[in-house]
């Protein structure tokens, strides 16, 4: 935990919204943390809000988020439903005057994700989207080696993300197997991706993008196992020039039965690294970093204990989660922005954005510098 973020401070009351994701990681998370308390939880089913209320210790449960935002306990809001509910309920937390932390992807749309951008900005509200590998050890100790200059002048960057989670054509259709309501692996792991990869190595000049989806139906348990059209992607192949000109190949994909997993892999002419899991059941545990110096065999560098977790639980994603809720608390503390924020969460949708462009259109996209994009009107 920062030092930084005194637990002497006022406690903040947070709402969470939604029961899925916010009931495994949201709210454990805000429990933790010893400056965030769990002051209200939404669903729009009222009993299931009520169960989950009382499940948890929390003292408010309901199914108007409106209701919920008037609460005086309640400061801080997180948005962990569905993205295509993403847009109106950060719009409304947002006029409230609430500060927020909203899961990826941001909206179903880059405009959507500026707007909110700029209405934070004029609430002078503290946003932050969830992304947690920023936090995650591994991945810092990855960060600083590469703004040392490990590897030199950048050669190839190549990014593989391929699990089975959806490998299995039984598994049931409902909102991730429909593109207009954010789903797909794009949409899920791609929103990730793309922020670590602007964090990492810089913004992107233009992309080129195939989509495909192999499983095209699904059984909709809601109607009696009646199998039902997928139409968002499962795969994803995308060529990325980079604005320092480094090609960038990124493979993403749900559907793989024995996946080698998630790895990033930079190559440059004094150096290679690689960042890697091969861990299925779990994105966050499992990560170690190789280094190697030109023309020497990879070997696995030490996590040092400046960086590492103060402690690890059973579902890797709640101790990084817990650190993005410690950076939130320090910026509400602070009354100022801080990184990520919803201009990294849009420049990620802006990519996701284009690569459907690149796919509908089968050519390469240019892609703006995200100053210019967060200029545009509308």
């Amino acid at each position: 935990m920062s030092s930084e973020v005194s637990k002497t401070m006022p406690v903040i009351g947070v709402a969470v919204i939604g029961t899925g994701f916010g009931q495994k990681i949201h709210i454990p998370g805000f429990e933790i943390h010893p400056r965030t308390q769990v002051a209200a939880v939404y669903n729009p089913d009222i009993d299931k809000a009520e169960v989950i209320a009382r499940s948890h210790d929390i003292p408010h449960a309901g199914d108007r988020l409106e209701e919920l935002l008037a609460l005086p306990e309640v400061q801080a809001v997180s948005i962990s439903t569905p993205p295509f509910l993403h847009y109106e309920m950060a719009k409304q937390v947002l006029q409230a005057g609430k500060h927020l932390l909203l899961e990826k992807p941001m909206t179903l749309s880059a405009t959507q994700a500026r707007q909110l951008y700029h209405l934070a900005a004029a609430k002078g509200v503290v946003a932050m989207p969830d992304f947690e590998f920023r936090f995650v050890p591994a991945w810092q100790l990855f960060a600083e080696y590469l703004a040392q200059g490990y590897v030199g002048q950048k050669r190839l960057i190549k990014i593989d993300w391929l699990v089975s989670s959806r490998a299995d054509a039984q598994r049931s259709w409902n909102w991730y197997a429909q593109k207009t309501k954010g789903g797909g692996a794009l949409g899920a792991v791609g929103s990730h991706t793309f922020d670590y990869i602007h964090w990492l190595f810089g913004s992107v000049r233009r992309l080129c993008a195939q989509l495909s989806t192999a499983i095209p139906e699904r059984p909709d348990p809601t109607a009696g196992g009646e199998l039902k059209s997928v139409d968002a992607d499962d795969t994803c192949l995308l060529m990325l020039e980079l604005a320092d000109g480094t090609p960038c190949q990124l493979c993403i994909s749900s559907v793989t039965y024995e996946g080698r997993g998630h790895f990033v892999e930079v190559y440059g002419d004094r150096g290679t690294l690689v960042l890697g899991s091969c861990n299925q059941k779990d994105y966050v545990h499992g990560f170690n970093l190789q280094a190697a110096p030109a023309g020497k065999p990879l070997a696995e560098v030490e996590i040092p204990k400046r960086l590492a977790f103060p402690q690890v639980y059973t579902d890797g994603r709640l101790a990084p989660f817990i650190r993005v809720v410690d950076q939130w608390v320090q910026g509400i503390d602070a009354g100022k922005v801080m990184t990520p924020s919803l201009r990294e969460g849009a420049y990620s949708q802006l990519l996701m954005d284009l690569t459907h462009q690149s796919h509908e259109t089968t050519s390469w996209v240019d892609v703006p510098s995200l100053d210019v994009f967060l200029d545009q009107k509308g």
